[in-house]
């Protein structure tokens, strides 16, 4: 089976700098170690993505069209099709005292939020922070190894997928979740929710829409998505107020 826009696939990949050979992401744990770049909160394995859904780079999918699973493709992505060109303007003056507001030391090399932008510090020179918002691989041209691991045609495997895809959480099963389509409605139960604490709450909670737009833009029998919360009640807690 080919792969065609909208489907539903697992990959792995390994995301290289053209000119260096550098490695800046990867699937594969072993690959991130030797990097350099191993990340011991991330979980490396096949991600999901829905082909033609922006999942990852666009210029990506484009070129895993027509693979089958199994298959293996290197792919070249110029800086256009990439993170784009380095823009000027995105290299700013920041005065020290917007950082003291903040109880902030900055340094070359720091990165910083500011209005939803992410910023890597360049210089630090008196009174002024030179800080850089560019996409930190804008201006480069990129190599993407990538394997097609699975196509997923299981409308329940699909919906898991993008759970998955769009909320990582280690205190969740997704395999736990609970999938029932009828009607053109698919009821989603994650696994118990009582596991979840507030900020972890509010995570799952913004991640729905994206979760529900991916579905319905991308199973043709789903035109609604409902989210069913559920909570059991934790039996050892009320046992440990009932000892004290």
């Amino acid at each position: 089976m080919a792969i065609d826009n909208g489907d539903f696939v697992r990959v792995n990949f390994t995301g290289k700098i053209k000119e260096t050979d550098d490695v800046f992401d990867t699937t594969y744990d072993e690959v991130a170690q030797e990097a350099g770049i191993f990340d011991e909160n991330k979980t490396y394995k096949a991600i999901p993505i829905v082909v033609g859904g922006n999942h990852l780079l666009p210029a990506i999918e484009e070129e895993i069209i027509g693979l089958e699973a199994g298959d293996k493709k290197t792919i070249e992505v110029d800086s256009e099709h990439g993170f784009g060109q380095r823009d000027p303007s995105l290299i700013q003056l920041v005065p020290m005292k917007e950082f003291k507001k903040q109880s902030m030391t900055p340094y070359p090399g720091m990165k910083i939020q500011a209005e939803g932008a992410t910023g890597k510090i360049l210089t630090v020179n008196g009174g002024r922070v030179r800080v850089d918002f560019n996409h930190e691989l804008a201006g480069k041209d990129l190599i993407y190894d990538v394997e097609v691991c699975e196509i997923i045609e299981d409308s329940d495997e699909k919906i898991k997928s993008m759970i998955e895809l769009h909320y990582s959480n280690p205190n969740v099963d997704i395999d736990k979740t609970e999938i029932d389509i009828v009607d053109g409605v698919a009821n989603i139960k994650l696994d118990d929710m009582a596991k979840f604490d507030q900020q972890s709450y509010m995570d799952i909670t913004f991640a729905r829409f994206r979760i529900a737009k991916d579905i319905w833009d991308n199973i043709e029998e789903v035109t609604k998505v409902n989210f069913v919360d559920s909570f059991e009640k934790n039996e050892e807690s009320d046992d440990e107020e009932d000892e004290e």
